[in-house]
């Protein structure tokens, strides 16, 4: 039974604490280690602290989907999509790459509309407006000298809101540990061929923070990251178990707005480790982007009709 709001509440603030905390560890590392060094060791190590919960709470482990087609797509979607995440870090401040990000649940509405045949009123498409507008604000793009960069979190989103919608027709049929799964065994074998590709560094000949993350030779310099890297892979699963149990017990109509109090880890990690202080027009593009949020939520509610609610946004 969805009645415990309270403990569901405090799960959901716990969850977004150890994400801004995994957030600022890739933030920290991303000038000496390679992007998909990390996500392989992060991987591994959430695959088997995850394995590990099952067992001890004696829950059943099934790794084979039924819609493998749809989960293929979920894998690739959500891989990359974070891949974009993270190197949004490289050149934008902790707060700014979170809160755009948040975009999310605006392009989950607008997917349910063309995907999943939702009906959005007129509320909704106005709050994804404001939301969008907030993003402009944050922005505040010179077309003459623009850092495209600029626009990987929105990347991020658009790549996890649409493996969202495609969860939404596989959760029919796989448990979210199946999901989970799912997406750890696709992940290990695409940073494994990344390793193959380019895991020697052949191809860091471009003297830009992002591309030096990404092609950056593996293994280069373990002793100094080794640590840090598997403590990305522990406080995912962490934050996941956090979020998961939260949405389980709780109302996720309730608990989905809490997850915007990242921006607030994420202000004061960036403030604090990085010497990241927003300006003005972040502050106003972040109320523009959590006003619209949270209205998509109370809409939902308000209508019964769980889309953006139904699911965590990280």
């Amino acid at each position: 039974m969805k009645n415990n709001n309270p403990k569901g509440i405090i799960l959901i603030l716990l969850g977004m604490l150890v994400f801004s905390v995994q957030d600022s560890i890739m933030k920290y590392i991303y000038s000496f280690v390679s992007l998909y060094e990390v996500y392989l060791i992060r991987t591994l190590v959430s695959f088997i602290i995850i394995l590990l919960f099952l067992k001890i709470t004696r829950k059943p482990i099934v790794f084979r989907t039924q819609y493998p087609m749809l989960t293929f797509c979920r894998v690739v979607l959500f891989f990359f999509g974070f891949s974009s995440f993270y190197i949004s870090l490289t050149v934008l401040p902790l707060v700014t790459a979170t809160a755009l990000f948040f975009v999310t649940p605006f392009l989950i509405t607008i997917f349910a509309k063309f995907f999943l045949k939702e009906q959005i009123g007129p509320r909704r498409w106005l709050a994804v407006t404001i939301g969008f507008i907030g993003v402009y604000v944050i922005l505040n793009p010179n077309f003459d000298n623009f850092d495209y960069m600029s626009l990987t979190p929105i990347l991020c989103a658009f790549c996890y809101s649409l493996s969202m919608i495609i969860i939404k027709i596989t959760s029919e049929k796989d448990s979210v540990y199946t999901q989970t799964f799912t997406f750890y065994i696709g992940a290990i074998i695409i940073s494994v061929s990344f390793y193959f590709i380019f895991g020697d560094g052949q191809y860091n000949t471009i003297d830009h923070p992002a591309s030096q993350f990404i092609f950056r030779e593996w293994f280069n310099n373990l002793e100094a990251s080794i640590f840090l890297m598997v403590v990305t892979g522990f406080t995912a699963s962490v934050a996941f178990l956090f979020l998961f149990s939260a949405y389980r017990i709780a109302s996720p109509a309730v608990v989905s707005p809490f997850e915007y109090s990242i921006l607030i880890w994420s202000s004061l990690s960036g403030w604090f480790f990085f010497n990241e202080i927003p300006d003005l027009k972040t502050i106003i593009g972040i109320i523009l982007i959590v006003c619209g949020g949270i209205y998509i939520f109370i809409r939902e509610k308000a209508q019964d009709q769980s889309i953006a609610t139904e699911k965590p946004l990280r």
